[in-house]
């Protein structure tokens, strides 16, 4: 996912019978990226307590769903391939899988998260600047397809069906750690938090004396200025994109974004922000949309109740155009 700018601004208000909330911020690594968390708690004590509990739930998803850690929960179970051994999960990886299931069937195969072989090609293709070879490419487009994957829902055991397979969960598991962090947050008694994981944005109640957390939504080049403003509370925001990403080959741009369908890097330059209920939500939704483009991704988000999605799209490197569906937010001053 791609970062979205935010902009945080509110009093601080107390009422007669409530503490005064004050506004601590955060951020440390996890995941491989940035999180940044940003909450309203009557003192430093509390807000620490409530910080330090959300990175240490994060970091652990992190060695549940991490594809480069050899050790983590992900990597164990793609290591059972092959041998169509079933290996139970863990609730949050069940909980995951499941969702990219689901995103899987509804999208048409434009998310799969059986992309891991292709992927890993991609990413050595940026490093060399050179496209992936047929002959590496053909073999690991073979092992793509999410009905691979067989779900058994009474032992919550997971199967994947074709020797070399490798999972990624690069376009869903930050959303879900942010919703997890968040849900901690709540314990800890902290209700009005913000929670940014390398850019997929969860949000609680909004600051005191606000309506809404203010967001910048990302703009279609890396250096510009925010395309434009909301105020949100209670739901989620991801944009996903090749503004950080991608590499020209041959003088074509290529975005770290993949096809599953295709096995091949998108070239239509693109930014797709959704907003849902959850961060999981978001996320996959912005992969799945950035994949089937402005028609066939707008008939998905119109199609998911609570969702709206923004995308701002240059096929041809030079015209911008903005497709914005029909429950997407007013944009605030």
């Amino acid at each position: 996912m791609e970062w979205l700018v935010v902009v945080l601004m509110s009093a601080a208000i107390a009422t007669a019978d409530e503490p005064e909330l004050k506004r601590f911020e955060f951020t440390e690594v996890e995941m491989a990226a940035p999180v940044k968390i940003v909450l309203y708690a009557p003192d430093r004590p509390t807000a620490n307590l409530a910080a330090k509990a959300a990175y240490a739930k994060i970091g652990q998803l992190c060695r549940v769903f991490s594809d480069y850690d050899p050790e983590s929960e992900l990597r164990r179970l793609c290591s059972s391939s092959p041998g169509g051994v079933a290996v139970p999960v863990s609730d949050d990886l069940w909980r995951v899988l499941q969702h990219a299931q689901a995103l899987s069937r509804r999208s048409q195969d434009a998310f799969d998260v059986t992309v891991g072989p292709v992927v890993r090609l991609w990413r050595r293709a940026r490093r060399r600047q050179q496209l992936p070879a047929p002959e590496l490419l053909n073999p690991a487009r073979a092992l793509v397809g999410y009905r691979y994957i067989r779900l058994n829902d009474k032992q919550r055991s997971v199967e994947l069906q074709k020797p070399g397979m490798r999972l990624d969960l690069g376009g869903i598991a930050k959303g879900y750690a942010g919703d997890e962090a968040l849900k901690v947050l709540e314990k800890a008694g902290v209700k009005s938090a913000l929670i940014d994981v390398g850019g997929d944005i969860v949000l609680g109640d909004p600051p005191p004396g606000s309506s809404g957390w203010r967001i910048g939504v990302a703009p279609l080049k890396a250096d510009g200025p925010a395309s434009r403003y909301l105020s949100l509370a209670n739901v989620a925001i991801a944009t996903s994109g090749d503004v950080w990403q991608h590499v020209e080959i041959d003088g074509r741009r290529y975005s770290h974004i993949v096809d599953p369908r295709t096995g091949l890097g998108l070239t239509d330059r693109s930014s797709v922000t959704v907003i849902a209920p959850t961060g999981m939500a978001a996320d996959g939704l912005a992969s799945a949309v950035s994949v089937l483009g402005p028609k066939q991704g707008m008939k998905l988000i119109e199609a998911t109740a609570d969702t709206a999605a923004l995308i701002i799209n240059s096929p041809n490197g030079k015209t911008v155009q903005t497709h914005q569906s029909n429950r997407w937010p007013q944009q605030k001053p």
